[in-house]
């Protein structure tokens, strides 16, 4: 009777200290520096900038350095090979783009799975495209430019930062939906798309709110409408595509945090508040606004969500443009 006591008191113990390693676990972390890797130049644009907003906010809340780790490279694959390969711990995270969800339809042996080999945490920002025209193009609206693309199948042209940018997306997927068969005109990076539209060198393009924004005020651009679901902040009197005539059209850049799959669940669901908490914060959002871009946080489970329909979505563009990287 005595030793049958003492095994179901060391049981006790051992489950009490099993459940209690798991909360001193929670507490502990973070318990060093958090290394946020990013697969784009230092001061490149808007997800350069939005990267720093989020490490400096989730820092403080964390009571941790946050260090962004621009790793510029092979469209974003070697930030993301790298997070991949990493350590399942917490310190190493990424801060990935849309270009995450796009790379696996148009390299199909990459060495690293979006899905298998992470575990979402959260969106944090979403970036609206305007779709524009050059000026001297007579039409005012999408369901005009829809009509002249068809009546003129592959003479409308459109610019991109260069194959497989989420503005190309943004682009063909509006081809795919309309049937406007304008022809693609791949640029070095979206300064060089944008000036080719104000131009004149090509007709159509896919800029960035922000990069729109000047443009529109003085004339050179004409914007149409805006690629996201919702109106853009900075664009209130700009309709959505879908509100201008094509129903179900939705496309927007984004960048969100993953990190390696076998991460605990106790650390995803800190780093979730965190992201939750600093985005939201007013001073978070007011500098958001500033660069052009739109928090939008959410729990794992649909980022995840969010992930598979861009995923699915980009792989029927690629089929439909027959989009091949050189």
């Amino acid at each position: 009777m005595r030793r049958a006591a003492l095994r179901v008191v060391a049981s006790v113990v051992a489950l009490v200290s099993g459940s209690s390693g798991g909360v001193v676990h929670a507490q502990a972390y973070p318990s060093k520096p958090i290394r946020m890797l990013f697969g784009s130049t230092a001061g490149s644009g808007a997800g350069d900038t939005s990267a720093r907003l989020l490490a400096q906010k989730v820092g403080e809340i964390l009571g941790q350095t946050v260090i962004v780790d621009n790793r510029p490279g092979a469209g974003g694959a070697i930030a993301d090979e790298a997070a991949a390969r990493a350590p399942a711990d917490g310190y190493t995270i990424l801060y990935a783009a849309g270009a995450s969800a796009i790379l696996p339809a148009l390299r199909p042996k990459l060495p690293y799975n979006i899905e298998r080999d992470f575990a979402p945490v959260s969106l944090v920002v979403i970036t609206s495209f305007a779709l524009s025209v050059h000026p001297a193009v007579p039409v005012n609206d999408v369901k005009s430019l829809i009509a002249l693309a068809r009546s003129q199948p592959k003479r409308l042209t459109f610019g991109s930062p260069g194959v497989g940018s989420s503005a190309h997306f943004a682009a063909e997927l509006f081809n795919m939906m309309s049937d406007a068969r304008m022809l693609h005109v791949p640029y070095k990076g979206p300064p060089e798309a944008t000036t080719a539209v104000v131009r004149g060198e090509i007709d159509v393009a896919f800029p960035s709110v922000t990069a729109a924004l000047p443009l529109i005020g003085v004339g050179k651009l004409k914007t149409l409408a805006v690629s996201s679901a919702k109106r853009a902040p900075l664009l209130p009197s700009v309709p959505t595509i879908e509100e201008s005539g094509l129903p179900g059209y939705a496309r927007t850049g984004w960048n969100g945090v993953l990190v390696p799959a076998a991460t605990p669940k106790d650390i995803i669901a800190k780093l979730n508040a965190a992201i939750v908490k600093g985005v939201n914060t007013p001073e978070m959002k007011e500098a958001l606004t500033k660069i052009g871009i739109e928090g939008q946080t959410g729990t794992p489970e649909h980022f995840a969500a969010f992930i598979r329909n861009e995923m699915a979505q980009n792989a029927k563009v690629v089929k439909f443009a027959g989009i091949k990287l050189e």
